[in-house]
């Protein structure tokens, strides 16, 4: 199954772009789903067709569905929902209060994964266009498995098997003075296997032959800087770009003079974007006169971005994120970081594990057995990669 996500700032017309990609790709004979996960959906709204949680048929071959988080958990975190409301009853909040305190912070955004697992699982789709949150939520999305993995590894494995241990011995004095039991084995494994649909589908995104991320943006400084940050972090978590939008360019036949600084910034921004992000191929869409709502004006876009008889499903650039190099008896980890100085980023190394810092993103990469016994001996930047020495101790 081919995997689009579309991701940029907020309001930058992702919507828009995933709902027009998913007439296109629907045309071309793809069984196409467009899947909102961004908590504000407003697909439905850019169809101008009602929407909910289960795919809805729009088109031929083309479905469309919001995702309901509560509906999520409900179905696959039932159980630990229920546990954690009993220890907060049993702490002294009402019924309502402790049902919405049990749903976690980030909840969506991990039921966003397993609902993608669960489509490319069945298989009943060829492309699943994904119209995520914002930015920074979106990148949020795609470092869970890499996070979530450390967590596992590291503290929820050996917590798990001490718990069913336990259990059967402590169970009979806690209940009497905490008021609730420990948690079932039911209850424990819940997580696990939420870790174990993630991690298989860390392999799907960070697979660039099946899964892509195009960068929607608007010719506006604080756009294209938020996007550069986005394409690099991307980049760290090892998924692939293979094409920028940049949308809502004035046309050239506004002659209004109330545009013409308008114009004037966005040529300066527009030869950014290309300069920015070459080599990635470029789309440029323009202002329309009217709201993006509705199949009729979806068509127009359509039209714009993907000309008769263009796949929108097509891979567009083959960006190569991470590399391993040998050069002799030395290694080298090439990691691709495009705008990224050198002194903005930290490394470390704890065991089998390179730990990669930049800002308040971060990537715990587990390395190969190559270098695993090796020790970073240096680090330049080069041709917007961060080429990473090893060498024995």
């Amino acid at each position: 199954m081919r995997v689009i996500l579309m991701t940029g700032k907020g309001g930058v017309g992702k919507t828009s772009v995933a709902a027009a990609t998913g007439l296109r790709c629907a045309e071309m004979g793809h069984r196409t789903l467009v899947l909102s996960t961004d908590p504000a959906h407003s697909l439905a709204d850019s169809f101008d067709i009602e929407m909910g949680h289960d795919p809805r048929l729009v088109r031929p071959n083309l479905w469309g569905a919001e995702l309901d988080a509560l509906k999520e958990l409900e179905g696959n975190w039932g159980a630990v929902k229920r546990y954690i409301t009993q220890v907060l009853q049993a702490q002294g909040l009402d019924g309502v209060q402790a049902e919405e305190l049990a749903i976690l912070p980030g909840m969506d955004e991990i039921f966003g994964l397993v609902r993608m697992k669960r489509h490319y699982d069945e298989g009943e789709y060829d492309v699943l266009i994904i119209d995520s949150a914002p930015t920074g939520t979106a990148l949020r999305l795609l470092s869970l498995p890499e996070v979530g993995g450390w967590y596992m590894r590291r503290f929820y494995k050996p917590f798990q098997g001490i718990s069913v241990a336990l259990r059967p011995l402590v169970e009979p004095f806690f209940r009497p003075i905490a008021g609730f039991s420990l948690p079932n084995k039911e209850v424990m494994d819940a997580p696990y296997e939420f870790y174990e649909q993630i991690e298989s589908l860390e392999k799907i995104l960070t697979d660039p032959t099946q899964t892509s991320v195009r960068l929607i943006m608007n010719p506006e400084k604080m756009v294209i800087k938020e996007s550069l940050r986005a394409h690099a972090y991307l980049s760290l978590y090892n998924v692939a770009t293979d094409m920028v939008v940049a949308n809502r360019i004035i046309p050239e036949e506004v002659s209004d003079p109330f545009f013409a600084r308008w114009k004037e910034n966005q040529k300066q921004y527009r030869q950014e974007i290309h300069d920015n992000f070459s080599p990635l191929p470029i789309k440029e869409v323009p202002l329309y006169s009217e709201e993006m709502c509705g199949l009729e004006a979806l068509d127009r876009l359509k039209e714009t971005l993907y000309p008769e008889g263009e796949d929108p499903a097509q891979i567009y650039y083959k960006e190569t994120t991470m590399r391993i190099v040998q050069e002799q008896q030395e290694y080298s980890l090439e990691v691709y970081l495009p705008g990224i100085e050198k002194r903005q980023v930290e490394l470390s190394k704890t065991g089998d594990e390179l730990n990669i810092r930049i800002g308040n993103h971060r990537r715990n990469l587990v390395l190969p057995q190559a270098l695993a016994a090796l020790q970073p001996s240096g680090a330049r930047m080069e041709e917007d990669y961060l080429k990473i020495r090893f060498a024995a101790v």
